[in-house]
């Protein structure tokens, strides 16, 4: 028999997710290499609209589960509805992204399976001679990478958000739609929920943007980083912050990075008057690396591409200046 792996979907604004797009990428390899089904699950108010969608990224097959009582995620509801559809389908697999959904449900569904999850992979393959999931994650805060493999069935990673590629929607593949009722009764919900806030943070988030400005504690104060704002907005980029300047309200909570924080893949990374802990470099992936500060013994120097030592308030403006002027000419060139 054909292995099947699951796929949960996410949407955003009523489109297919960018980390639902990488992890149908990479379940797309993996099934292929398997000779199996890739099968997509969308749960929600509205969620046929994402069928058509699903299907160009690589899904063979979609399984729609739709209520209006679905509309917003709900921990127990979903994981009543995926409890009941794995033991229905009996899948292989389940891949799901680790992004906001899957970090929490992700657990509660290999809970309730007794199955064994393998949390925030940065790369999956098939074993040649087993046929088993591959699972690789990184592990001591970011310093080394293990592999993982379970006998349980069905095999669960959650893969980490803006490491996998994905290709362009092939609008000519055909696939097949599926309903599923999981006959939930809705009136057992203990989890109420209450009140949905969307916090509007503008710029460009940090997970888009291909430059990033981070401000450590170096910085001294939420005023200092107005500089860095400045830099960012020549670059086209956002502002990052470290844990330290998070926790001391200088920046939103949502603009950190590292381990607690966000991870980030830009292909500039500018880290200012930040140490460089094991902590915050787990959340960094960047082709370039610049760092200033003014401690010549900061471990940043020891992770960066590019360094400057000394006073970020003396370094910033002529930094500045210079970038905005190979900018201008490259726009001349153009």
């Amino acid at each position: 028999m054909a292995a099947k792996i699951l796929v949960l979907g996410n949407t955003n604004e009523k489109h297919v997710s960018t980390s639902t797009k990488e992890v149908l990428g990479i379940g797309r390899k993996l099934s292929d290499n398997l000779a199996g089904e890739l099968v997509g699950i969308f749960i929600g108010n509205q969620a046929i609209e994402n069928v058509k969608e699903a299907i160009s990224f690589g899904a063979d097959k979609v399984i729609v589960v739709e209520n209006v009582e679905l509309g917003n995620y709900h921990p127990e509801l979903y994981l009543a509805v995926m409890e009941k559809l794995c033991k229905a389908i009996d899948p292989d697999m389940l891949l799901m992204s680790c992004d906001f959904v899957g970090a929490d449900l992700a657990p509660r569904i290999a809970t309730r399976l007794g199955g064994v999850l393998t949390t925030d992979c940065v790369d999956l393959a098939i074993d040649s001679e087993t046929k088993k999931l591959l699972c690789t994650k990184p592990i001591y805060g970011g310093i080394a990478l293990a592999v993982y493999s379970s006998e349980s069935r069905p095999q669960m990673a959650t893969i980490r958000e803006n490491v996998f590629s994905f290709s362009a929607p092939n609008e000519m593949r055909k696939g097949e739609m599926t309903t599923f009722d999981a006959e939930i009764d809705f009136d057992k919900k203990k989890i109420m929920l209450i009140e949905r806030i969307k916090e509007d943070i503008p710029g460009i988030k940090l997970e888009k943007a291909e430059a990033i400005v981070c401000g450590g504690r170096g910085m001294g104060s939420s005023e200092a980083f107005r500089q860095l704002e400045e830099l960012a907005q020549v670059l086209g980029g956002a502002v990052a912050g470290t844990r330290p300047t998070c926790e001391k309200g200088w920046l939103s909570p949502r603009l950190q990075v590292g381990l607690t924080g966000k991870k980030v893949f830009p292909k500039l990374y500018i880290a200012v008057g930040v140490s460089g802990t094991i902590q915050h470099m787990a959340g960094v992936g960047s082709k370039c690396i610049v760092a200033i500060n003014k401690d010549p013994g900061a471990n940043i120097f020891k992770e960066a591409h590019y360094g400057a030592v000394g006073d970020y308030k003396d370094i910033l403006p002529a930094f500045k200046e210079k970038i905005k002027e190979i900018l201008e000419k490259r726009r001349a060139q153009d």
